[in-house]
């Protein structure tokens, strides 16, 4: 009997292929890349056509030694890593490792599926193909761009701003990003403004929540309290009448499946959750052969998949919730990859409740739903809804204000039965029962002082929306991206949302001085679109590369002679130092922030930095305090630890 070794990265992964194929197959994980650029050194031969000099990952000798060993006893190899860029330069190094390593090599075959479903492992091993060198080189592309900006603009920073710092190609873009927006909340100056709301008198039936729009046929801003004032003398005196009701039947389509910028922006929406913690659940899900693979940028969903989707709807909904063609949509953006899939369950027939999704992890499940949920939807009938605006007019002293209120009533809840939407309308009071030209009276003014707000600072959500719509990074990147900010230090979580640190604004101001270039949006996108053309074979590796180290390397050489040295604003604590009475002050180093003599390096006195929160612990009355994990992650705990091991990662009531 020949036997076939088949080769995937995770052990998971090769655990669920275990459960389709027959004893003839041996299936081994390579736990990921098991070749790399060096760590200690640039690794690429610049003048060589910036060759990469790959090593064997040191910590994958034994995976390798028993890869090298199962393939001397097999008769055919398989290569089934993940069907993208990543995936395809995992199997181009295992390829090489078995040419370097094999006096002689059986024969190598590449497959890619997209779920891990009995079906698609039998499609894909009947129609083996080869690796896609276009993906690999497009892969070696971004792996050597982000090398060379690295390794050479790092060392740099080490002696213009502070040792031990880091730059990358798209991070640091990232960072702009919310640099920018510190900036614009710094300069923010809230300005006043009044809302104005009425309640009025039916009868005997309260109408309230209507607001005020117009001042005679003008849109109102109230500016001011004495602004407000004198349109409260002359309301109250008004008369007023229902002066139109506009109602309109709306439809609202459903959305569409999940693609990976949707699903990290969903989970972040939905449940708070990074995009880390997002995709890890996803990539489980995925080798556990429960959801089609999850990085995708298209919005396509197969004619099975359809099928079945469209059976389930109509015997578990009714047939009124299946519309009479399967909706169909298209992404309008140059990333689509048409032959992939979107997100979706393999079996449609596995609801959130049952037993294989509740054996699952808490993160799994919550991430399974959302996408189980989202893609039933997505073939659902549309909402059906009925809108309705009331319109109060009031007259007096010469005056006329009109008073708006808006209601919204579901008619048929259509696809909202499973997902929504988080624009869409809130069910309000339907003042059906009301007429045209009804006086009414008012019953009461509620004025109401208000300000205008800065700029929100990013949510994980808002953040990827953002770098979605700019074209920087990829869905695929984003993840690593937020992380590598973090792990940084050159940005915090405060409350689930991005802000920049001191170490953070030095960096970024340094770059945008002296390299412009490399921290332009436009720029960065374009190298996207570069790295993107390579995947498609319209343009050559080798040729992006040189076009960018033309203009690079002279730049870095100028700036290593002529960039003064910055200085990184350090906060001050308004505390003597208890060794030589110099100030505190908050520094950020490896594991974060801690107090330290601002006299430093002459006095070397330091301590932890605690951030209070002015909480009470809920188990023992200590004080709440703000601590952080090795990557940045804040939680709440108890400052009497360890004595008291309270913690939590939500805010405590």
């Amino acid at each position: 009997m020949s036997k076939s070794l088949v080769v995937v990265e995770s052990p998971t992964k090769a655990k669920t292929l275990g459960r389709f194929l027959p004893d003839s197959f041996q299936i081994l994980a390579s736990y990921g890349h098991i070749r790399d650029l060096p760590t200690k050194r640039l690794g690429i031969l610049v003048s060589q056509n910036f060759q990469p000099q790959y090593e064997y990952l040191e910590d994958k000798k034994k995976v390798i030694t028993s890869l090298i060993s199962a393939a001397k006893k097999a008769d055919e190899i398989i290569l089934a890593t993940d069907p993208d860029r990543e995936g395809e330069a995992i199997a181009s190094h295992l390829d090489y490792l078995f040419h370097d390593k094999l006096k002689k090599v059986p024969q190598i075959k590449r497959i890619t599926f997209h779920e891990i479903t009995p079906e698609a492992i039998k499609k894909a091993l009947a129609h083996p193909g080869k690796i896609d060198e276009n993906l690999v080189q497009a892969q070696q592309a971004r792996r050597l761009l982000d090398r060379l900006v690295g390794y050479k603009l790092s060392p740099l920073l080490w002696y213009k701003v502070r040792r031990g710092l880091s730059a990358g190609r798209v991070q640091s873009v990232v960072v702009r990003l919310i640099y920018e927006r510190e900036k614009e909340i710094e300069a923010f100056k809230p300005e006043e403004y009044w809302q104005l709301q009425a309640q009025f008198l039916r009868n005997k039936e309260s109408l309230d929540k209507f607001e005020l729009v117009k001042v005679n046929a003008k849109k109102i801003k109230i500016g001011s309290k004495a602004e407000l004032e004198k349109l409260l003398t002359w309301l109250e005196k008004s008369k007023y009448k229902i002066s139109a009701l506009k109602r309109k039947k709306v439809t609202t389509h459903p959305l569409p499946p999940l693609i990976t910028s949707a699903l990290q922006q969903a989970a972040s929406i939905e449940y708070g959750f990074n995009a880390s913690r997002t995709m890890r659940a996803a990539q489980s899900l995925y080798e556990k052969g429960l959801i089609t693979y999850h990085r995708t940028d298209s919005f396509n969903l197969a004619e099975s998949a359809i099928k079945e989707m469209r059976q389930f709807i109509k015997k578990t909904y009714g047939e009124e919730y299946l519309p009479p063609r399967p909706n169909v949509y298209r992404r309008k953006s140059k990333l689509a990859q048409e032959a992939h899939e979107a997100i979706r369950p393999t079996k449609i027939k596995v609801e959130p409740q049952s037993a294989p999704i509740q054996s699952l992890s808490r993160d799994e499940k919550k991430i399974y739903e959302l996408i189980w949920r989202r893609s039933l939807a997505s073939q659902m009938a549309d909402w059906q809804g009925e809108r309705l605006v009331v319109e109060i007019e009031g007259v007096g002293e010469g005056n006329n204000a009109l008073f708006r209120r808006r209601g919204v009533r579901t008619l048929f809840p259509g696809w909202r039965q499973l997902s929504r939407d988080e624009k869409e309308d809130k069910e309000l009071p339907f003042f059906s029962h009301l007429k045209e030209e009804e006086s009414v009276s008012l019953e009461k003014l509620l004025p109401e002082q208000k300000f205008t707000s800065p700029p929100k600072r990013y949510t994980d959500a808002s953040l990827i929306k953002k770098l979605e719509e700019m074209g920087i990074g990829r869905p695929s990147t984003y993840a690593p991206i937020l992380s590598k900010i973090q792990e940084r230090r050159y940005v915090e979580k405060e409350e689930k949302k991005f802000k920049l640190t001191n170490l953070g604004k030095a960096v970024t101001e340094f770059l945008l001085r002296y390299f412009p270039k490399i921290m332009d949006y436009n720029f960065t996108a374009k190298m996207e679109d570069g790295l993107d053309a390579i995947a498609q074979g319209k343009e050559k590796w080798l040729k992006l590369l040189s076009s960018f180290w033309k203009w690079f390397k002279p730049l870095l050489d100028e700036v290593k002679t002529k960039a003064e040295r910055v200085k990184i604003e350090v906060e001050k604590i308004g505390e003597k130092c208890p060794k030589c009475g110099g100030e505190l002050v908050i520094r950020i180093g490896k594991y974060g922030k801690f107090i330290s003599c601002s006299n430093y390096p002459k006095c070397d006195y330091t301590r932890e930095y605690v951030e209070k929160t002015g909480l009470k612990c809920p188990e023992c009355g200590g004080e709440v305090i703000i601590r952080k994990t090795k990557k940045g992650r804040r939680y709440y705990a108890c400052s009497n630890y360890p004595s008291c091991k309270w913690m939590s990662w939500r805010k405590p009531k």
